[in-house]
């Protein structure tokens, strides 16, 4: 977002009664008139540290005349505020804009919690489910040999499973071919 157009989401905030003292426009005016390069001239900083105009109307010409001017005037205006206002400077609407994420961007630990609401019991559930359904359609299919091929499976499996329940899966299905 360019500084223009940050300025001019915060410009009724900054013209907002009792944000900006005299004395703190006055320092941003004689800075922008200071800075290099140089923001304002000094017939512009005259005229908008006029003691006849109000403090309003001379803090909105201000802003209406930095946007004109272009990104790098707002932005030397930005600089300008911080250091003289800094906690007015923290408190712009702009910054607070920033400093939130961004509302379509994914919260990955909210769509954790949105996935996993179910808890492990419910995983649980459902993989038992599958892997019934498909040991009984690998079972009732009369073209294969279980046995054989469960032996195969098993027999690779060390990883998966440990030792001593793979050797009594493999004594039980030896047991079950026998008879």
């Amino acid at each position: 977002q360019s500084y223009c157009h940050r300025l001019q989401h915060d410009m009724y905030f900054l013209t907002s009664t009792s944000r900006l003292n005299e004395q703190v426009v006055d320092k941003i005016v004689l800075q922008l008139n200071r800075v290099y390069p140089q923001i304002l001239t000094n017939e512009e900083a005259e005229k908008f540290r006029n003691p006849k105009a109000s403090l309003h109307t001379r803090l909105s010409d201000l802003l209406k005349h930095l946007q004109k001017k272009g990104d790098r005037h707002c932005q030397e205006f930005y600089r300008a505020l911080q250091i003289n206002a800094e906690q007015l400077f923290n408190d712009l609407p702009s910054r607070k804009m920033l400093k939130t994420p961004d509302p379509t961007e994914i919260d990955t630990d909210k769509e954790q919690y949105m996935l996993n609401d179910r808890g492990p019991v419910f995983f649980l559930a459902c993989f038992s489910v599958a892997a019934g359904l498909a040991l009984f359609w690998y079972c009732c299919n009369s073209e294969t040999q279980v046995i054989g091929r469960a032996r195969r499976i098993l027999g690779f499996s060390p990883i998966i499973i440990g030792r001593h329940v793979r050797n009594i899966c493999m004594l039980y299905l030896e047991d079950i071919s026998r008879n």
